[in-house]
């Protein structure tokens, strides 16, 4: 894939780190050779375990100082998910769910607890989007079972608003299985990630019957055919990758083919990849091969495959979920390139950090404009691709 060049404000944390890889004799600039082969990018040694620590420290530093409201909320007019999501991303950091700060979010979160058992905004649009955004952050605080109640009345919801027999639906509708925003009432890949995320987060595992209604669901949403998949779309444009719903007509936000095929994208290929994983597809399935293989021809770090900067950072944390469940400490793309995955995104999310510790997207589609979202995005991002994690 040809991506274009891209300029950037100077950002001092990226020299530094720069100036420190010279003077141990490593340049961040150029592709290194193994035995097995090339390592493209910067290699694992380029982007210090100082560095990364002090982007972390320094992106928690302003949720907590300057992102944070009064009440607990981060961006609360945008309803409960970016709550969620930053306190989640500031757990996932080693902070403990009794530092004030965190203590302060999860009361304010727990205010929007309903008797249904769902975590959202009386009379919002998305409840499953909230309440599974919710349940990730809750299980990251649940020490001594403070929140097993609420996590088991979260789930039994989420199972409820499945798309599923309960909800009239039959296992051959294209939205049998799926989750999503009430405003469509149609289900889509992204919200049924989420929901994928919550299940499992909750103790759910594969032969749970929700998260194979939902793998089912997702199966469909990927260009392949196969026994899962028969519908239309997956013969019109059978890449292997994966786009937004196949649901009422089908839709990609990538845009559709000349012969009316769902283009494929990045971000919703790294969401189906991960969650046919949690839902105990094995490698070796064509699916996941199948998924794999887009990727290794759409790798980038610069973009959302297929959709240029929208979505970037939403890309930035499915990419590293994903291939963190996938398990493997090195992508290799059609070309052949080794890639350190976990290295190669340090260094591009430590680049783009604002000087005040935040990420914010230029392009402000799907939210990405709101620096509290993206630093969320961003710091769950960068867990995933902790320095000690990988190999050296």
């Amino acid at each position: 894939m040809v991506t274009a060049l891209k300029f950037q404000p100077v950002n001092w944390l990226k020299l530094a780190i720069m100036a420190s890889c010279f003077i141990a004799g490593v340049n961040p600039c150029l592709s290194f050779a193994d035995e097995s082969g090339q390592i493209s990018g910067t290699d694992l040694k380029a982007i210090d375990h100082k560095a990364y620590d002090q982007s972390v420290a320094k992106a928690i530093d302003h949720l907590l100082n300057k992102g944070q409201a009064s009440n607990g909320s981060f961006s609360g007019n945008s309803g409960l998910g970016v709550t969620s999501l930053c306190t989640l991303a500031v757990l996932k950091h080693g902070r403990s769910p009794e530092e004030p700060a965190m203590k302060k979010a999860l009361k304010y979160l727990e205010g929007f607890v309903q008797a249904d058992g769902g975590i959202y905004t009386p009379g919002t649009l998305y409840r499953n989007y909230e309440t599974s955004l919710s349940v990730l952050a809750f299980n990251a605080a649940n020490k001594n079972s403070k929140y097993d109640e609420l996590l088991a009345n979260a789930d039994k919801f989420l199972k409820g608003i499945q798309m599923d027999e309960s909800e009239d639906r039959d296992p051959s509708d294209t939205d049998y299985g799926g989750a999503g925003y009430g405003k469509h009432k149609r289900p889509d890949l992204s919200n049924t990630n989420f929901l994928m995320d919550a299940l499992i987060a909750n103790g759910n595992g594969p032969e749970d019957e929700a998260v194979q209604k939902a793998l089912l669901f997702i199966s469909r949403c990927q260009n392949l055919e196969s026994e899962h998949n028969t519908f239309d779309f997956a013969r019109k444009n059978p890449d292997g990758g994966f786009y937004y719903t196949i649901a009422a007509g089908g839709s990609s936000q990538a845009g559709v083919l000349p012969n009316g095929g769902l283009r494929s994208y990045g971000s919703m290929t790294y969401a189906g990849l991960k969650s046919m994983i949690y839902a105990g597809v094995k490698k070796d399935d064509q699916r996941v091969k199948a998924a794999i293989k887009w990727l290794g021809k759409n790798y980038s770090l610069e973009q959302n495959p297929g959709m240029g900067d929208s979505g970037l950072y939403y890309y930035y944390h499915t990419f590293a979920k994903s291939l963190d469940a996938v398990g493997e400490d090195y992508f290799i793309d059609e070309q052949g390139t080794k890639h350190d995955w976990r290295a190669e995104l340090r260094a591009e999310l430590i680049s783009r950090q604002n000087e005040n510790g935040t990420w914010v997207n230029e392009n402000a589609r799907w939210l990405e404009g709101d620096a509290n979202l993206v630093t969320g995005y961003a710091l769950l991002a960068l867990h995933y691709a902790h320095p000690q994690t990988g190999k050296p």
